[in-house]
């Protein structure tokens, strides 16, 4: 793919991630009653990034989101839940990705574990108390859930949508 097109096509991912991250903001889980149990849409756009365009590219549209998601909605708190979740979920997502042990389902898996992991230990340093990892069991069960719902929904779309957008565009 030509840089330009990766750069353009980040662009719209990052909208499309944003755009998701907020739908996402607007479905009521109030049912569960644990904080931080959220279906991970946005994940969708940055795991297509991680496996279609790398990294690199994964990490900027992950970045850009988190950064006008705070900017538009957030505080400086929700901001450092979203970067230590969304950092470490994302490395651990390539690392999965790269030892060639998982597939898309369990990469999916392991960002979201990771997220709430993140997310977890952020809340212990900023609230300066451990009381919040009785939350872990029931985020572990939603992030493998969530996880393996959108692991399935990528391998979807890079198996079969990809390909046939790479088709039209000659690339």
């Amino acid at each position: 793919m030509k840089k330009t097109f990766k750069i353009a096509l980040c662009g719209i991912l990052v909208a499309l991630a944003f755009a998701l991250g907020y739908i996402e903001m607007l479905v009521p889980l109030d049912f569960i009653a644990v904080p931080g149990v959220k279906p991970g849409f946005a994940n969708l756009v940055i795991m297509t990034a991680l496996y279609t365009l790398g990294l690199p590219y994964a990490a900027a549209v992950s970045g850009a989101r988190m950064l006008l998601s705070f900017a538009l909605f957030g505080s400086v708190t929700s901001l450092l839940y979203s970067l230590a979740g969304g950092a470490l979920s994302l490395i651990g997502m390539w690392a999965a990705k790269k030892s060639g042990l998982f597939g898309h389902v369990g990469v999916s898996v392991c960002g979201a574990v990771l997220h709430n992991a993140g997310q977890l230990a952020a809340a212990a340093l900023i609230t300066g108390s451990a009381s919040v990892l009785y939350y872990a069991p029931v985020l572990l069960v939603s992030a493998a859930v969530f996880g393996t719902v959108n692991g399935l929904i990528v391998k979807l779309m890079i198996l079969r949508v990809i390909p046939d957008i790479k088709k039209k565009r000659g690339l």
